[in-house]
């Protein structure tokens, strides 16, 4: 009988908040989708810090680490002030990823061998903490090779071309150099993740790649609960990846 593979998923909970920051008021509130999303099978809640605040805010993050029973994997850029916060609030874990405020939504992976100096320093501050990094970078080996100068031992690989590729063979090429990464990085000893436009049509492909221990998918989940709630649309993405490792 063969193993079954437990492929772990966190739930990005920003666009709850996104919807909450439209009227600036109490409604919706992350925390209690959050304890949802936990009902329904999340490993982990993940949400982004932005430097404009646009969605998730410190209090929030406050809040979810007291009353949330799962990780708590906080996405960040390398601003000094977003360090600060992380530092004070001490995630489980953070993920860092790049940021631009123009951008609608994290476009692309940390360039690691651009600034793996800067990276390696805050990498060193949070391990000190005891808090696990991540970084998130595109499929590309020349990144993967910085990382372990940066010290970091998980990266989340970015699968937006591969959701947003057109046709089948499109796909499948992007597919591959995901799984071509994913399967370079564990060869350096790396945990890896993977997450960005991952929806219940295309996660599968994903989920089946053997060395990917975690999904991190948000906004296709926040956008299904809108029909079913949260807790049945963690629970149908929780049911997808799962018999994706068998």
């Amino acid at each position: 009988m063969r193993n079954r593979r437990i492929v772990k998923l966190g739930v990005n909970i920003d666009h709850i908040a996104t919807v909450r920051q439209a009227r600036r008021g109490i409604e919706p509130d992350p925390v209690a989708v959050a304890l949802l999303a936990e009902k329904g099978g999340a490993d982990s809640i993940v949400c982004h810090l932005r430097e404009d605040r646009r969605h998730i805010q410190d209090s929030d993050l406050w809040r979810l680490k007291g009353a949330i029973n799962v990780p708590l994997n906080l996405e960040m850029g390398l601003a000094n002030e977003i360090v600060k916060v992380a530092l004070k609030v001490k995630p489980y874990q953070v993920t860092l990823v790049p940021e631009k405020r123009q951008e609608l939504t994290t476009e692309g992976g940390l360039n690691v061998v651009a600034e793996r100096e800067r990276i390696r320093r805050a990498v060193y501050k949070f391990h000190e903490k005891g808090i696990r990094v991540s970084l998130f970078i595109d499929p590309n080996k020349k990144q993967l090779d910085a990382v372990n100068y940066t010290g970091a031992k998980i990266v989340e690989i970015h699968t937006g071309e591969y959701a947003n590729a057109k046709g089948r063979a499109g796909r499948y090429r992007k597919l591959v150099a995901i799984a071509n990464a994913t399967y370079f990085a564990r060869g350096l000893g790396l945990a890896v993740a993977a997450g960005h436009g991952l929806n219940y049509k295309n996660v599968k492909p994903v989920a089946r790649i053997s060395e990917i221990f975690e999904l991190n998918i948000g906004h296709s989940i926040v956008s299904y609960a809108l029909f079913v709630g949260m807790e049945k649309a963690v629970r149908k993405m929780k049911r997808l990846i799962c018999s994706a490792g068998q």
